[in-house]
């Protein structure tokens, strides 16, 4: 490749584009760019062309119309050393584009902001800087390309030192426009089809693009022999405040923690503990102290080592509670002075805040088979309220049974299937998680309940699914529960509403199911 002579600048981040165009001059390349770009490059002192300058031709059409033009594209494309090629651009005049250095609109951010138009959006399509990335790229084996400004001082140094850049880094970031322009574009699909589907703001696309920046590379996966990486915006959802890197699982609990909170954002003050991205414990009260009592009551075993999510500030004396054991971190949505001095005492504790609710994020869910294929579904974002409920049995509940059913309706829904949840005011009493029988996640939850030391005498059990024979109903009134809630919709309805009967159980249906594998 020949020494840079020429390059063109056109971004929407100015970020290090000033020390990028610096470095440029010093090795005696020449710089066109195009408006705000070229402003800035001015005001920093240094010399720049005017694209419609360099083109004979204005930019029109409030900007949409600039870069394509024929100098541009055919400086970019065309293959040196070709003697046709070069015949074309010699008879056209057109001079070759050694470097371009673009970054696109903001689409992906626009779109992000709440309430934004269709028209704000559709303005934020870039069409000419991924027309110009694309040529350059495709043209890479003379044609040096950046979109990223993390990429800038590499190609400063090659170029300051040899005057050109190595094929080597080329062809890398070649490939890393390529990604971008998918992901710019798969953004923008993705926008469009819930605009013109209002009606259906989840609906599923035709294709799937999961061409997504790399956040940060993590130890390791699940197991140390795994590799692993976290992908996408994740930053801009959750802030950390303190302690060591999140690993892999810390990630998966994280995600499991905030989406339980989002349960009772609005709510009374309330704490849970998670382990394994199960709710092991939840509680409410007067304050988070209050809260985290009758969490931790539940299980006073698992907590050692898991995940706290409150659903307001922590303060200083439930954080003094939680500091009396160990745990991996705490998520809240900001944090008292006074507790997060107290708990950055506590090296490997990690503090994250939520800057912004994370389901707000996407309407879908994404897993990956390990068959070269993914599955793609809403996200299990129903709510249930008091309307929503069939009583289906000849007592109805209490007020402070429906009350306790609606909050442990929304506990379970966060366990693992088959999951069981025995709650009372306010609060868990045992929780049974994934288990192959719907009878053994209650056996469990009711011997977690015993070893807590806990009475389930006139607790509501909750179950994610229907009960399928009476049996687990049966053993749920025989542990003290005298209300039920579940989706219904067994066959043997009638036998279990009957068995409820018998025991003078309130049982309501949802008609949801909250499966979760």
């Amino acid at each position: 490749m020949a020494k840079i002579q020429r390059a063109l600048l056109s971004v929407s981040d100015k970020t290090g584009l000033v020390p990028l165009a610096q470095a440029l001059i010093q090795a005696g390349v020449d710089l066109i760019s195009t408006g705000g770009t070229a402003k800035t490059l001015r005001e920093a002192g240094l010399k720049v062309t005017d694209l419609s300058a360099y083109t004979g031709f204005p930019e029109m059409m409030d900007g949409r119309v600039k870069t394509l033009h024929p100098k541009i594209h055919g400086g970019l494309l065309y293959i040196r050393g070709n003697e046709k090629h070069e015949a074309s651009a010699k008879s056209h005049q057109i001079e070759p584009i050694d470097l371009v250095v673009v970054n696109l609109y903001p689409f992906e951010e626009t779109v992000a902001r709440p309430g934004v138009t269709l028209p704000e959006a559709i303005e934020n399509i870039d069409i000419g800087g991924p027309s110009m990335l694309r040529s350059a790229a495709k043209n890479h084996e003379s044609v040096t390309v950046v979109v990223d400004p993390e990429d800038y001082a590499e190609v400063a140094g090659q170029i300051s030192e040899t005057g050109e850049t190595t094929p080597t880094l080329r062809r890398k970031l070649a490939a890393k426009v390529f990604a971008r322009t998918a992901a710019y574009d798969a953004a923008i699909a993705a926008h469009l089809t819930r605009a013109f589907e209002p009606a259906a703001p989840a609906a599923l696309p035709a294709a799937l693009s999961l061409n997504v920046p790399r956040a940060q590379a993590l130890r390791y996966g699940e197991n140390p022999h795994q590799s692993a990486a976290l992908y996408g915006r994740f930053h801009e959802y959750f802030k950390q405040l303190h302690g060591k890197e999140l690993s892999y699982n810390n990630i998966l609990d994280l995600t499991a923690a905030a989406g339980l909170m989002t349960e009772f954002a609005h709510d009374v003050p309330t704490l849970a503990i998670l382990k394994h991205t199960n709710p092991c414990g939840v509680g409410q009260g007067a304050d988070l102290r209050a809260a985290w009592d009758r969490a931790f009551a539940t299980d006073k075993q698992a907590p050692f080592g898991g995940i706290i999510a409150v659903n307001r500030a922590l303060n200083p004396a439930c954080a003094e509670a939680i500091a009396e054991i160990f745990s991996e971190f705490i998520i809240a949505p900001d944090f008292h002075a006074d507790a997060l001095a107290l708990l950055q005492k506590k090296k490997n504790l990690r503090l994250l805040k939520v800057l912004k609710n994370p389901l707000d994020a996407r309407p879908w869910d994404v897993r990956s088979t390990g068959a070269d294929s993914f599955l793609l579904q809403e996200r299990d974002l129903r709510k249930t309220g008091a309307d929503n409920l069939k009583i289906v049995t000849r007592r109805q509940p209490t007020a402070e049974e429906l009350e306790t059913m609606l909050f442990g309706w929304r506990i379970v829904k966060h366990v693992k299937s088959n999951a069981i949840v025995y709650a009372g005011a306010g609060r868990t009493l045992g929780i049974g998680a994934g288990q192959m029988s719907r009878v053994d996640a209650s056996r469990i939850a009711v011997w977690k309940a015993g070893e807590a030391g806990l009475s389930l005498k006139g607790s509501v059990v909750c179950s994610d699914a229907f009960f399928p024979f009476p049996d687990g109903l049966i053993a749920a009134a025989e542990a003290g529960a005298t209300a039920a809630i579940q989706p219904g919709g067994s066959v043997r309805d009638a036998e279990v509403i009957a068995a409820a009967d018998e025991r003078n159980l309130a049982m309501a249906f949802t008609g949801i199911r909250h499966f979760r594998h």
